[in-house]
């Protein structure tokens, strides 16, 4: 009877108050006790295990699965892949440059040879065309009085007179020879100063490392013999020696035909002369301490830079 009584009395208080107050009231209710436990889902403070899709949309919280406390990296744009094939240039930077010191070479070894210019170059010393009007020989081409007439006996005892033993020099090789000197005081006492002279034949042919030239010996308007000259040079600076040397060599040549120290061409001479007036010596170079064997005559010493030693 008692319980039907207070069912009828809630039911009227439910009826008589607003529905809001009923509602907050029906959701208070059961929490009023002070030993009440609340369920984990109720409490107001976002758990951490509570998913991020159940929170409130006005929350400032980031929207990304990730936890609040990580931050979020920027965005990198990768670079660009390069060919494996194209080697990656190292980035150098410009040093200023300084004008070279004024001793400084500024072309190189061959620009200066190309702008030198070489002593070949230029070297047309063909002997002059002359008209067949003048009265002039052409000695380039003609052999005029070549074995005409025989010279007076008192020239050609001259010419042939036999040679100074002291006069004869040796080389070191063993090469007997007269100096160029000498021929030339033979030619000017035969014929007197004037009256010879050596005539080119054709102009001069230099090689890598030789010079060459035929010439004629002219006596007394007359060609008498002729011969080619040659010398070695190893520098183009020396060119011009060379070419005097050249001219001397023809002129020993040409002193053949006429009978002048015709004994240095003779092998039984040459054998006695070396027999009677040479020696076989053994040098030492003074710089590079290399020895060799040198032929000198037996009244000379031996010059520097060899000394002599003993083996």
């Amino acid at each position: 009877m008692s319980s039907i009584s207070a069912r009828r009395v809630y039911s009227l208080l439910r009826s008589s108050l607003p529905s809001a107050s009923l509602t907050s009231t029906a959701y208070r209710a059961p929490f009023q006790s002070p030993n009440a436990v609340r369920p984990f889902s109720t409490t107001p403070i976002p758990s951490a295990y509570v998913n991020s899709n159940n929170r409130s949309t006005t929350s400032t919280a980031p929207t990304s699965s990730q936890p609040a406390s990580t931050p979020i990296k920027p965005k990198t744009t990768p670079a660009p892949s390069r060919p494996a094939s194209t080697p990656i240039k190292p980035i150098t930077t410009p040093t200023p440059t300084e004008p070279p010191p004024p001793t400084a070479r500024t072309f190189s070894l061959e620009e200066s040879s190309r702008n030198l210019r070489s002593l070949t170059d230029g070297l047309d010393d063909t002997p002059l065309e002359l008209n067949g009007n003048a009265k002039h020989i052409d000695w380039t081409r003609s052999y005029h009085g070549l074995g005409n007439a025989a010279f007076p006996p008192e020239t050609s005892e001259i010419l042939l007179a036999p040679i100074e033993p002291d006069d004869v020099e040796v080389k070191p090789d063993g090469i007997v020879y007269l100096p160029e000197i000498k021929y030339r005081r033979i030619l000017n006492k035969a014929f007197g100063p004037g009256g010879w002279g050596l005539a080119p034949r054709g102009e001069s042919i230099v090689t890598g490392k030789l010079i060459t030239r035929e010439y004629g010996l002219v006596v007394q308007g007359r060609l008498v013999s002729i011969a080619r000259g040659e010398m070695q040079y190893f520098d183009p600076n020396g060119i011009p020696t060379a070419t005097e040397g050249c001219k001397s060599n023809a002129l020993m040549r040409c002193c053949k035909d006429i009978g002048i120290a015709s004994e240095l061409w003779d092998p039984r001479f040459i054998r006695k002369f070396l027999s009677e007036k040479t020696k076989e010596v053994w040098v030492e170079h003074a710089t590079t301490k290399k020895k060799r064997k040198l032929v000198v005559r037996k009244d000379d010493v031996v010059k520097y830079p060899f000394k002599e030693v003993k083996m």
